[in-house]
């Protein structure tokens, strides 16, 4: 009798598993990041031709804004390109851009074409910040509340339903409107 009973129990565990797996969302990853301060990190400015011009984790202090990971091979960072023009425009939410293990001429040459919906831009060109901020490919958008604590992690392109649902609720949160007064 018990040597039916031990695969039926393991029969049993195992569609367990495999349901809660199935119910999970696939394009969440959690963050260790979140609630943390935003690394402390100093790159040079993409767009400066002075090496020495500099993008630090202070450039952007006392507000919220966005960190925005992007590169010209990534085929998601052109997708949501136009829609971090939009947002740019219409919510005055400032994005700093890290530019990620790219060549400096085509990242240029990229926001030339597109738009830059960018108020800084640091040069990751090894990748080693985005290593600190737990990067796990382009593009990643964080979410930084004016105390400097990373609030939200998304992972792939942004879009407006994203915007709406997960990005609005948490700024007006953190600032108590959308967009937030200190504008």
């Amino acid at each position: 009798m018990i040597k039916y009973f031990i695969p039926l129990l393991f029969f049993v565990l195992l569609s367990f598993f495999l349901y809660r797996g199935l119910s999970l969302n696939p394009t969440f990853v959690p963050s260790p990041f979140i609630g943390q301060e935003v690394p402390i990190f100093s790159l040079p400015d993409l767009l400066s031709e002075n090496p020495r011009t500099l993008i630090t984790n202070e450039s952007v202090i006392n507000q919220t804004y966005l960190i925005n990971v992007w590169a010209t091979w990534c085929v998601g960072c052109r997708v949501e390109h136009g829609f971090l023009n939009e947002i740019s425009l219409s919510s005055g939410l400032p994005i700093l851009g890290l530019n990620w293990r790219d060549e400096r001429n085509e990242a240029i040459n990229w926001l030339e074409t597109l738009g830059n919906p960018y108020q800084f831009i640091a040069y990751d060109q090894l990748g080693e910040v985005a290593i600190d901020f737990g990067v796990y490919g382009a593009p990643e958008t964080f979410l930084v509340n004016s105390d400097g604590i990373i609030i939200y992690k998304h992972i792939s392109p942004l879009t407006p339903e994203i915007w709406q649902q997960e990005f609005i609720p948490r700024i007006i949160e953190s600032c108590g409107s959308y967009p937030c007064a200190s504008f």
